[in-house]
């Protein structure tokens, strides 16, 4: 598909999702939204897709959230073309039924709504340059496409107030000792970081990832005992496979498994 403001490509099993608005710190307009989310939807449902790569165009932002300019233009209008997303804003934060990683790799200024998009993924790598911030408050505005909600789960109360309330920013380094960031990477080797933990996922079997995070994700819900006694979808799945054979079959023959995803 021919898309106006994002790039996709496709390295073998990992998708890389670019934001392609670098002359607005790679705000997220509309018709962003729902490109990302066809994006997405396509990733989510090509079987040979394993990993997502999520980053921005650019060594300024990774996004810098909602296209404000576009939203004050069309304030009338807004309700109705945010109504057309499924998932969220983004395509993403509200997407609960993708089991599949997905990494964001932070290249910089990651506010708002495009913290939000940091945070729906799984794993984030970020940029030494790269700051992160909830700045809606200051514009009239809320995160409210899951950014109150995920970081103060995510992060220390206090920390996580002093930034929905007085829009405090964080460096990398900060979201990596709160926990947010999983690895911080100077911004020449960011997408060869973020890669490289792509390929330390592929060389898990597909559907075992993909299990693992269903459980993560619908068993947080359950008290503990109900969730590890729980047979998710993706668990059985799992356990049928194909791939449930060949990986102690490749350990029993010292080989690399070769998996299906099936």
């Amino acid at each position: 598909m021919n898309y106006e403001a994002i790039l996709v490509e496709k390295k073998g099993h990992i998708t890389i999702v670019t934001i392609n608005r670098p002359e607005v710190m790679n705000a997220v307009s509309p018709i962003t939204g729902l490109e990302l989310e066809t994006a997405f939807n396509e990733f989510n449902e090509d079987p040979e897709a394993w990993v997502c790569i999520v980053t921005g165009a650019g060594d300024r932002a990774f996004c810098v959230g909602n296209d404000l300019k576009f939203h004050a233009e069309n304030f009338a209008r807004m309700p109705e073309l945010s109504a057309r997303l499924k998932y969220g804003f983004g395509g993403i934060t509200e997407r609960y039924d993708c089991f599949k990683p997905m990494i964001a790799a932070v290249n910089g200024m990651a506010l708002g709504g495009g913290f939000e998009i940091a945070l729906a993924c799984d794993i984030i790598i970020a940029s030494e340059k790269a700051v992160f911030g909830l700045p809606e408050p200051r514009v009239g505005l809320m995160a409210l496409a899951g950014g109150v909600h995920r970081l103060s789960r995510q992060i220390p109360y206090h920390v996580a107030m002093g930034m929905i309330l007085a829009s405090r920013r964080i460096t990398a380094q900060e979201a990596l000792n709160y926990g947010v960031a999983n690895e911080v990477a100077a911004p020449e080797k960011l997408m060869e970081v973020a890669l490289k933990w792509a390929e330390e996922i592929l060389l898990s079997a597909p559907l075992s990832v993909r299990a693992s995070k269903e459980s993560v994700i619908r068993g947080s819900d359950l008290p503990l005992d109900k969730a590890i006694s729980a047979q998710f979808p993706g668990v059985i799945k799992m356990m049928n496979s194909q791939d449930m054979i060949e990986g102690p079959t490749a350990f029993a023959q010292k080989r690399k498994p070769n998996w299906k995803g099936k």
